[in-house]
């Protein structure tokens, strides 16, 4: 029973990777990037065109939490999405960042310029 449940888990896992590396193929991005830690981030600051030393900002208690929502957001309006779907990547991400990688979705740039 428990070895049905870890074989489950991880096929739950790798799909998400999988959503999340077609997400950010779509917006230009390596794919290889998501399973590289920090770096992810840092490819996820692009995508939501925000500067990035907002990587520094995820690691600061509590400020992280406000980061990452803004971050979400402006991914999702990146993609023609709407601030809910934004708050579900923020919170949900496990089953939002699969929508948004195989979904129809396409990248249509960030809300904002990036800043250097």
């Amino acid at each position: 029973m428990t070895t049905l449940i870890v074989v489950i888990e991880i096929a739950v896992i790798v799909f998400v990777i999988a959503g999340v590396w077609k997400t950010f193929v779509k917006a230009g991005q390596p794919g290889w990037s998501v399973i590289i830690p920090i770096y992810n981030l840092y490819a996820l600051t692009q995508i939501a065109r925000r500067p990035g030393w907002w990587v520094l900002l995820l690691f600061v208690p509590i400020v992280n939490i406000v980061i990452g929502i803004i971050l979400a957001i402006d991914v999702a309006k990146a993609f023609g999405q709407g601030t809910g779907f934004g708050v579900g990547l923020a919170l949900l991400g496990f089953i939002f960042y699969p929508i948004l990688g195989f979904g129809a979705a396409t990248y249509q740039g960030g809300a904002t310029p990036a800043q250097a």
